[in-house]
């Protein structure tokens, strides 16, 4: 198994303590976060550290973003091999409408969508809305 280091070596990051720290809070985490949450679980880092952490995480493909139509965008660590190309490596995301918690469902893959002649994708975002296993018990 690769240790953090070694993934983010093999995406070209800077090996610093923060975002080690950042990486492992990632790891740590079921559900996707916010910016806000990153904030609040190291209250006492600069916050434009934590934000150009997760930038660069999004740049080189070590986190996504998440867009579950709140407003928020939420990240979430990006699964090994995954490069955030449209036609590989998109799968579902489930929105709890009851905890507010979204979650990526890796194993359902979101199949390749063909645009018309002339259209250019660049993002594709499908969320499923509901309640989760958790609230729904």
């Amino acid at each position: 198994m690769e240790t953090i280091e070694q993934v983010l070596e093999s995406k070209n990051i800077r090996v610093t303590a923060m975002r080690l720290l950042i990486y492992k809070f990632l790891a740590e985490k079921e559900v996707a976060v916010t910016l806000s949450d990153i904030e609040n679980a190291f209250s006492k880092a600069d916050r434009t550290t934590l934000y150009r952490t997760i930038k660069t995480f999004e740049e080189k493909a070590i986190v996504h973003q998440i867009d579950d139509g709140t407003g928020i965008t939420k990240y979430a660590l990006c699964e090994k091999g995954c490069n955030c190309e449209i036609e590989t490596d998109l799968h579902l995301h489930f929105h709890c409408n009851n905890c507010n918690e979204t979650i990526c469902l890796t194993e359902h893959k979101i199949p390749q969508i063909k645009v018309p002649d002339g259209f250019v994708s660049e993002n594709v975002n499908l969320v499923v809305k509901g309640i989760c296993d958790k609230c729904s018990v």
